[in-house]
């Protein structure tokens, strides 16, 4: 079978005693081979095995995501504040979380109008972003192939929570706009086709206008639900928006780019330079806040890129 019909699945999600009754699969030379049938439950014994052999994931077959999707959002509470669990391993089950979350948005484009299963998710994200003080270090890829623009929704709004939380002191409710916003800002790229996305060389002008659409068609899908605020709606519409007025889809300039843009934009640019992308390798935190610096007044705010700078050299530190 081909990769879409599997999942990929964190070890740090599969708990021995509640995991669903579901098949668990080992990818072996691109092949997926049965670990466990349905009947037989993933035990202590064998989480030990993924652990020292140093597994991070076993496959499923999506039809079986919808099982381990609910299993995962309603225990996710009990999971994040449970102390035998440590920030990493409680970020990387958040991550999967969301990535499952965003996986379904993406390929049902009814389920991203399901406001309160993304409402829940963001307000996880939120109590674990104020809590742990490493929160963008412990919130981790779980899933590096082929799932980029998921990973990255995912980075994109931990960071841009956190920004809004730090720089602005915003309240909750504009907070969980802004989260809802973050973790849908890229919405409109299912109107883009695999073949331009997953494209390794440089893009042609067609194939451009077409990717650079994807915030205008995002905003308009998504506004048309009724069901998305303002702060949210406004991200998705306006992240590539550029300081110097040389951005799209409008082509704001300056602080005629709403706050919750500007942020955005920052965070969006940050976490695209740290991913490996189709065609080009990730690079170091380093190098991507020397890039950054170097479109200061351009493509940023230069107060703004200041604070952001601030803000993930902590983290990191």
């Amino acid at each position: 079978m081909k990769d879409q019909y599997w999942r990929a699945i964190s070890i740090d999600c599969i708990d021995p005693e509640h995991f669903p009754e579901v098949p668990l699969f080992m990818k072996t030379a691109g092949n997926y081979v049965l670990y466990k049938d349905a009947e037989r439950r993933f035990s202590a014994a064998d989480r030990s095995r993924m652990e020292r052999t140093r597994t991070e994931f076993m496959y499923v077959r999506s039809g079986d995501m919808t099982e381990i999707s609910a299993y995962l959002e309603s225990g996710l509470k009990d999971m994040l504040s449970n102390d035998a669990l440590n920030s990493a391993r409680k970020g990387r089950i958040l991550y999967q979380t969301s990535i499952n979350y965003l996986i379904d948005a993406f390929e049902a484009p009814e389920q991203a109008s399901n406001l309160e299963r993304c409402r829940q998710l963001i307000q996880h994200m939120m109590g674990f972003v104020a809590r742990d003080e490493q929160a963008l270090r412990s919130i981790q890829s779980v899933v590096a192939h082929n799932l980029y623009i998921f990973s990255h929704s995912v980075q994109v709004t931990a960071l841009n929570l956190l920004a809004h939380e730090r720089l602005f002191n915003v309240d909750p409710d504009e907070l969980l706009d802004v989260g809802i916003g973050s973790l849908l800002h890229d919405y409109g790229m299912i109107f883009v086709t695999n073949e331009i996305l997953q494209k390794p060389d440089a893009l042609s002008d067609v194939e451009y206008y077409k990717i650079k659409q994807h915030t205008q068609k995002g905003f308009e899908h998504l506004r048309d639900t009724k069901c998305f605020g303002d702060v949210s709606l406004t991200i998705v519409r306006h992240h590539h928006e550029r300081y110097d007025g040389n951005g799209y889809p409008l082509g704001l300039k300056g602080d005629k780019i709403p706050r919750s843009a500007q942020l955005s934009i920052l965070c969006d640019t940050y976490s695209a330079l740290t991913l490996d992308r189709v065609y080009r390798k990730a690079v170091s935190h380093q190098e991507a806040i020397k890039v950054m610096r170097e479109e200061s007044g351009g493509a940023f705010n230069p107060e703004l890129l200041s604070g952001f700078i601030e803000l993930v050299n902590a983290q990191k530190g």
